[in-house]
């Protein structure tokens, strides 16, 4: 852990330097990722689940989810990847520890998860395999309840500090 503080501290220090008011170094990274996880994560997850849960019943509506959870999907992970890093760095700023927070890991186990999903859905799912909707369907259904989870810790994690 000390390593990683050690690696970020000049960072951290040259944000410090900005005189950025504690309310927004300590609540900042919270307030902007609740509304990445709760707004574009839970519309991310709906349409793809509409998507899929219209197939045959509605061809042109299951298209229309389909084509926004495809068009989102890869920006909520960019956000998320973009709030990790800012909460990582607000966390260094804080000069609180890393690793010791499950906030931390189910953080990190998001991202892995995404990432996983993505490569997924970018390979075309490996020759469209039907097989692997379906793991993409539930890998991301369990990385958005995973965000949810990690949205309470991290409330937990800031009302301690």
């Amino acid at each position: 852990m000390m390593i990683i503080n050690e690696i970020l501290e000049p960072i951290a220090a040259w944000f410090r330097s900005l005189s950025v008011p504690e309310v927004i170094v300590h609540w900042g990274h919270p307030v902007m990722m609740g509304i990445v996880i709760f707004v574009v994560g839970t519309f991310v997850g709906v349409a793809g689940w509409r998507g899929k849960l219209l197939e045959g019943k509605d061809k042109d509506a299951a298209i229309k989810s389909r084509n926004a959870h495809r068009q989102l999907a890869p920006w909520l992970f960019v956000f998320l990847a973009g709030g990790y890093i800012g909460g990582v760095l607000s966390l260094v700023m804080q000069r609180k520890p890393l690793l010791e927070s499950p906030h931390f890991w189910t953080g990190s186990l998001v991202l892995i998860l995404l990432f996983i999903n993505g490569v997924i859905s970018l390979s075309g799912f490996f020759g469209n395999k039907a097989g692997l909707r379906v793991v993409h369907a539930y890998l991301g259904t369990t990385a958005l309840g995973i965000m949810f989870l990690h949205a309470v810790l991290g409330l937990n994690l800031g009302i301690s500090l």
